[in-house]
């Protein structure tokens, strides 16, 4: 099977770089959530929602990293929609794009 590239090798650079920058992000926050959620000062009425953002910042470093393996396999960057690459613009935009433009509005509208 021949993969179809459609990025380049500087392109994905580009992208790494940003996807890379967005989980430590996540991570940095994710650890900072978990420490608030352990602080013995914490009122039990915050518990929730900090449990709520723990699971959402999990959720994104999941995505995020998942991206990154994609990435490292060649794969990263095609539409779940039609399989088309995504151009390089929208995903330099929108990193974690995982429609074109076109399946995008489909998606939404649908």
């Amino acid at each position: 099977m021949s993969v179809d590239i459609h990025l380049s090798a500087v392109q994905l650079g580009i992208l790494r770089e940003e996807l890379e920058e967005q989980l430590f992000r996540w991570t940095k926050q994710l650890a900072e959530l978990e420490a608030a959620v352990n602080d013995d000062a914490l009122e039990v009425s915050a518990k929730p929602e900090l449990l709520a953002d723990i699971v959402s910042a999990e959720r994104s470093t999941a995505v995020v990293r998942h991206a990154l393996q994609d990435i490292a396999e060649l794969t990263y960057g095609r539409c779940d929609g039609c399989g088309l690459g995504i151009p390089f613009e929208r995903l330099k935009a929108r990193p974690l794009a995982r429609f074109c433009m076109e399946c995008q509005r489909r998606h939404e509208s649908g």
